[in-house]
């Protein structure tokens, strides 16, 4: 028998959220349809991506001190051309950005702000690895509309977001997506032959524990003994807590962390002292954190820095970096105590 409510478009899901909302009037909807449709073109050309010569490196160096792939340039511009003309955004960030990207003065300005990563893990591309775009929507506090006053309404903590999810590009292309409150996460998976998004994944809810647990083991060296304790841990054979944990690690956060909202279990990124620059690891607060930690939340699970909720982290700037542990609730509150010497 056929899931009950498999068929229903990613369009028909968010209007039936819409009319549930008596105050709603529709931009945030244009806003998200949008976005739906740059995620498409981007798939379009991910998927043909070994016939054109959108692979490798532009041999530029972006704010992260990161090689700029040809189509990490290319989804970033889809996506800045796709929203800027709606009339719904005050402005946006983007990973590959240093500063925040104004609305040209020729479109309306709105009250919503977006931050994107528009495609991450694009190192994996030459290599056919499962590549993706997060994103998070927070709705202005202010009334300003000068680009350069705009940094405090963009710098809102990650429980602030109306809206927040990712598109992951693999054997299929899937949309996961929340709009909070209680909402609840849905997946949808685009079918190429109808060029539309359907409903494949019905609120979605992560496992309370896992079995698996994903973290880059080559930077081993560079992580300090409460963050050892915890990944011997997981290794260690102890079968009454159900251990070992299984090692699945892809490289690609989006493809790591939806397998584990999917199956369960815990992906960290830990701090570390490999990049004096980078004390408090790689992944960035804004664009990829926070984002995730809004869907882990609603599907039942938990992120944190090692010391709390990645949602309550009051941001400083728009490319902070934070260590990073997301997935499973009780794996994550473990890694929580461990990291914060409880342990």
């Amino acid at each position: 028998m056929a899931k009950q409510g498999v068929g229903i478009t990613i369009t028909q899901h968010i209007l039936n959220q819409q009319r549930q909302k008596p105050e709603a009037t529709g931009g945030f909807t244009t806003l998200l349809y949008e976005l739906i449709v740059a995620a498409k073109v981007i798939s379009r050309e991910v998927n043909k991506a070994g016939l054109a010569d959108i692979l490798g490196s532009t041999g530029k160096i972006n704010i992260q001190d990161e090689q700029v792939q040809k189509l990490d340039v290319f989804s970033d511009q889809i996506i800045i051309e796709r929203m800027q003309h709606i009339g719904q955004l005050c402005c946006m960030g983007s990973e590959e950005d240093a500063d925040l990207i104004d609305i040209p003065s020729k479109y309306p300005k709105g009250n919503y702000i977006i931050v994107f990563d528009p495609l991450d893990g694009s190192s994996n591309i030459d290599v056919n690895v499962s590549i993706g775009t997060i994103f998070g929507i927070y709705k202005k506090k202010s009334s300003e509309t000068d680009i350069d006053l705009l940094m405090n309404d963009v710098l809102q903590p990650g429980l602030s977001q109306v809206a927040a999810g990712y598109f992951i590009y693999g054997s299929s292309t899937m949309m996961v997506y929340t709009t909070g409150e209680g909402t609840g996460v849905h997946g949808f998976t685009l079918y190429p032959s109808v060029g539309e998004f359907l409903l494949s994944h019905e609120n979605i809810r992560i496992p309370e524990r896992g079995k698996i647990y994903s973290v880059n083991e080559g930077n081993h060296d560079y992580w300090d003994e409460k963050t050892l304790a915890l990944m011997d841990y997981f290794k260690t054979t102890d079968k009454e807590s159900g251990r070992p944990y299984t090692s699945r690690y892809i490289g690609s956060l989006v493809a790591d962390f939806h397998r584990n909202l999917l199956k369960g279990g815990i992906f960290m990124y830990p701090a570390d002292n490999k990049d004096p620059k980078k004390p408090s690891g790689k992944l960035r607060l804004m664009v990829e954190a926070n984002p995730l930690a809004l869907v882990i939340k609603e599907a039942g699970g938990y992120a944190s820095d090692g010391h709390g909720p990645i949602l309550d982290i009051e941001p400083k700037e728009l490319h902070q970096r934070v260590p990073l542990y997301i997935g499973s609730k009780e794996d994550v509150e473990l890694a929580e105590r461990f990291i914060s010497g409880k342990i």
